[in-house]
């Protein structure tokens, strides 16, 4: 049922990142965080958000459990949640739709530097990878070359590298073990 077509015929928006944002990247003086550069020169730099971000990963058949998971979470929890599914990259997701019902927090489906926010679930989007850097979600392409599909090990390993005390990681199922390395 996840992997069904969507119902809207609109075109989507492109969820990857373009090919140059306009802002530089430059390594951070101390060697602990990169930071961006506006076009002024001057750093722009994102605190590690304040509050904890929780990877949630699963292979299709983990839809009950997350659903479980989402239902038994209150609306006013200081975390946002994070769902990364491993799906067939030929299919959308039906997965926003279906989530919106099990709760009471707003459930969007990742775009390419979405920042995250308390209180809120975001859904990976089929046939991507996903990352996390100063509390904004990166995409890439899914590679086309046959080699292993890992997107919990992959989002999980950038969400610690990052968050460090303030990272949560969950795997509710996985298809060839993705997501135990991660952990």
């Amino acid at each position: 049922p996840l992997a069904g077509t969507s119902a809207s015929h609109a075109k989507p928006k492109s969820r990857l990142a373009p090919a140059a944002t306009g802002k530089a990247r430059r390594p951070a003086g101390d060697g602990q965080r990169e930071t961006q550069v506006d076009g002024d020169g001057e750093p722009d730099v994102r605190p590690e958000p304040a509050f904890t971000i929780v990877g949630v990963g699963a292979s299709a058949g983990g839809l009950e459990a997350f659903t479980q998971l989402l239902r038994a979470l209150p609306a006013d929890a200081n975390m946002a949640v994070i769902y990364v599914q491993h799906l067939s990259p030929r299919h959308e997701s039906a997965l926003v739709p279906l989530l919106r019902e099990a709760t009471s927090m707003p459930v969007e489906e990742i775009t390419e530097g979405m920042e995250i926010k308390p209180g809120e679930v975001y859904v990976m989007p089929p046939n991507t990878f996903l990352s996390v850097s100063e509390g904004v979600l990166r995409l890439a392409p899914r590679p086309e070359d046959r080699s292993r599909h890992m997107p919990v090990d992959s989002f999980l390993r950038s969400r610690a590298d990052q968050g460090q005390q303030r990272a949560v990681g969950v795997v509710l199922s996985g298809t060839d073990s993705d997501g135990a390395a991660g952990l």
